[in-house]
């Protein structure tokens, strides 16, 4: 029997407004809805896993999903949330962008199975491309007031006394632009409902209010709390930026890191929103993780299920064993089973040090201390070697160790080991 939608999000927590009238629509027929997605890169980001998981929560429903890339929204900028204009796209980089977003779409959203509630995905640069200005401001920008556009949050405080930077025409076009995008859809594939973050409220609203005054017809917003941390950070962000869905841009390693280092109110609400877990499980393992919580139980279900879902089984495998290394469990066959990005972002922010091959046949003593400077003096050098707290690629050496004989790591890397807990990097270049 397929879940109700709504039940469903709402002990998830992810409901912070719904239009009356939504659930009546859900559950009198197989309904549609869509989430429009920013395509001005080419990777999701988890910021927009939320709206993803919405939609794959809709399909399970037996509704049909619509994802919808804003082509042309993408080309004006949506001044939601934003203080300034983002950068514009050219069509080509736009076409790409669609087809990097829908294979990884597909990882959560059944696109190909034809049944009846299979996936759609549209972009709405093929239908706003072919309206003129002329076309576009009498058929559509007459059914819409100034007064009812001005009225939007995210117009009051681009325009207001406290903004420097003001708002351009483009953007305040925004909103009418979306809301043809609803009509378009209601029009052609009969969708009724538009889902987004809380910030989107206004935009989806003028939406249904087109529908409403230039079809006739009915249609339904419904929207999630925008996610935020428990210290108050923002959710997502990380030191180097986003953390994205393509493994190129973020290793399923640093990918797995970032939910397994969430704090403990952080995962209790993640797992909820990013899992497919039902709420039994979760309010088992929330029971189990309280009266230990220094095993992580929430935060290491949460990053395996999500980094399982995004990237495969052996990514996170990988993932796994990356992490037991730093913690010391991890054996010199599970190092050389790392590939180099992963590698690189086991020990991101360790000390490397570049030598040529010639370097790797001088004495261990001369290399470790004079030529990389990893020790202050070949004395502490032998010293340590001595007590046993030096360790080449995760195997302990003696002070005749041969360095021309390491195996190198994806072909250029040693590691060293000093002690527990300081590592360092020799780079053959």
């Amino acid at each position: 029997m397929a879940k109700n939608f709504v039940e469903e999000l709402r002990w998830r927590g992810m409901i912070h407004d719904i239009m009356p009238g939504t659930e009546d629509l859900l559950e009198k027929e197989l309904s549609s809805a869509y989430v429009g997605i920013d395509p001005t890169a080419d990777s999701l980001h988890i910021g927009h896993l939320v709206g993803v998981m919405m939609l794959k929560h809709f399909q399970i429903a037996g509704h049909r999903p619509i994802a919808l890339l804003g082509g042309a929204t993408g080309m004006i900028g949506d001044p939601s949330g934003k203080s300034a204009e983002r950068n514009l796209l050219d069509e080509q980089s736009l076409r790409h962008n669609q087809d990097a977003l829908k294979k990884q779409l597909a990882k959560f959203l059944d696109f190909d199975s034809g049944e009846e509630n299979a996936a759609i995905l549209v972009n709405n640069y093929d239908w706003m491309s072919k309206f003129s200005f002329l076309d576009f401001i009498r058929d559509i920008g007459k059914h819409l007031t100034v007064n009812y556009m001005m009225a939007k949050d995210s117009v009051k405080k681009r325009i207001g006394e406290d903004s420097k930077v003001g708002m351009s025409f483009t953007e305040f076009s925004y909103q009418l632009v979306q809301g043809y995008d609803f009509l378009h859809l209601y029009n052609n594939h009969n969708c009724k409902l538009q889902m987004g973050g809380s910030d989107q409220w206004g935009n989806i609203t003028t939406g249904t209010e087109l529908v409403r005054r230039k079809a006739r017809g009915e249609a339904f917003a419904l929207t999630c709390p925008l996610i935020t941390k428990a210290d108050g950070g923002k959710f997502g962000k990380t030191e180097s930026g986003n953390v994205w869905l393509d493994p190129e841009k973020t290793s399923p390693y640093a990918f797995y890191q970032f939910w397994l280092n969430t704090s403990d109110d952080d995962a209790e609400k993640y797992i909820k929103i990013f899992t497919l877990l039902s709420k039994d499980d979760v309010d088992l393992i929330t029971t189990e993780h309280q009266l230990a919580p220094h095993q992580r139980l929430l935060q290491k279900t949460l990053a395996d299920h999500i980094t399982r879902m995004v990237h495969s089984d052996e990514a996170l495998q990988s993932a796994i064993d990356a992490s037991q290394i730093l913690f010391g469990k991890g054996t010199t066959e599970t190092l050389k089973k790392l590939d180099e990005a992963t590698f690189l972002s086991v020990f991101d922010g360790v000390p490397q040090s570049e030598i040529s091959k010639d370097d790797l046949s001088l004495p261990p003593l001369d290399l470790l201390a004079d030529t990389t400077g990893i020790f202050a003096s070949k004395g502490e050098a032998r010293r340590m070697i001595k007590d046993n707290a030096v360790s080449v690629n995760r195997v302990k050496i003696k002070d005749d160790y041969d360095f021309s004989q390491a195996e190198l790591l994806n072909d250029k890397y040693i590691l060293v080991q000093k002690g527990k807990k300081k590592y360092f990097i020799l780079r053959l270049v």
